[in-house]
């Protein structure tokens, strides 16, 4: 167990892979699926400028009808990131990942250089698995959707190409779900 105020240098992971604001999103995604991570630091040379996330690339890219091997990590990223410097204290940093819904923070030096990453996980296996514990069930509440957006498209206007589940959620669900609800509506 760590004591409150230890630095968050002191349990981050160190030699953090990173992506560059010129890489693709394929890039990306390989990069996520090599490395078993949904989320990866986008640097220029060693400058955090970003983080580019799983779902960055599905609801920024994909969703968009970006590209994938043209789209720059620059057009889809998150630019405007939450980090911490490697002396702040762990407790601290915990509080504020609760606080946002957040589950990893990059780790950066005084002149904005990446120098590693705090995660749940780092706190939980080398600080403190009980409020590491406490801050996942914080962070994993349910938000209130975005209902700002457009109903989805009509199965018409899917491609051919489309996934089974997405033209079965145009169409209202999959068939035992429209029955269900059908049932539910006559009663």
């Amino acid at each position: 167990m760590t004591r409150v105020g230890t630095p968050v240098g002191r349990i981050m992971t160190r030699g953090v892979r990173t992506l560059a604001p010129t890489d693709t999103l394929v890039a990306a995604a390989q990069a996520m699926d090599e490395w078993n991570v949904g989320a990866i630091p986008v640097c220029d040379g060693d400058r955090l400028v970003g983080m580019i996330t799983d779902r960055d690339i599905t609801v920024r890219g994909v969703a968009q009808g970006r590209p994938l091997d043209g789209t720059p990590l620059a057009d889809v990223m998150t630019e405007h990131v939450r980090w911490c410097y490697e002396d702040d204290p762990v407790d601290e940093q915990l509080a504020e990942m609760r606080a946002v819904q957040i589950r990893r923070l990059p780790v950066v030096d005084r002149e904005q250089h990446l120098v590693g990453m705090l995660s749940l996980g780092d706190i939980a296996v080398k600080a403190d698995p009980v409020e590491a514990g406490e801050a996942l069930v914080a962070i994993s509440l349910p938000a209130e959707p975005d209902r700002s957006s457009a109903p989805a498209a009509p199965a018409e206007a899917l491609p051919d190409s489309a996934p089974p589940t997405a033209l079965r959620a145009a169409r209202g669900g999959s068939p035992k779900t429209r029955s269900k609800r059908q049932k539910e509506a006559t009663q």
